[in-house]
């Protein structure tokens, strides 16, 4: 398991066992459990994203720490929009869609207003960092949540 396995695991399992809430670098942020299928390997996968409430829907920002290169989750995201995330102890089934440029641009700056990691992450990379809108569709989730990670 490579070191990033392994802070996903520890947070996926601390935000379980304290309702969404977790401590370090995600302290009093809100944090969702983003469910994905591989787009290349079919395999499930969760991961603990930041995400910015926006009426109904999650926003959730590509940013990869403002690396050059998206992060998987978005290529599978890309492949399979349809999706389950948990926040706090809800899960819902949404449909993930990538905002066009000039909500974008709105919603990026409202999380660097809010986050200003975020705009150090815009100006690391010469990538525009994608915003995926999370919204719910309706359809019930698991009764539970998955112990795997």
């Amino acid at each position: 398991m490579s070191d990033a396995d392994s802070i996903n695991a520890r947070t996926i399992a601390e935000f379980r066992a304290n309702h969404g809430q977790v401590g370090g670098s995600f302290a009093g942020v809100p944090l969702l459990l983003l469910h994905t299928v591989g787009a290349r390997s079919g395999a499930q996968r969760i991961n603990p994203v930041m995400y910015l409430p926006d009426r109904e829907r999650y926003l959730v920002f590509a940013s990869k720490a403002g690396s050059d290169r998206n992060p998987d989750w978005y290529h599978n995201l890309l492949a399979h929009p349809d999706v389950q995330i948990e926040v706090g102890d809800e899960i819902l089934t949404v449909h993930a869609s990538v905002l066009e440029r000039d909500e974008r641009d709105a919603a990026f700056a409202e999380q660097a207003s809010r986050y200003p990691g975020f705009a150090g992450y815009q100006n690391k990379t010469e990538r525009i960092i994608p915003v995926i809108a999370l919204t719910p569709t309706g359809v019930p989730g698991a009764s539970t949540p998955s112990p795997s990670a």
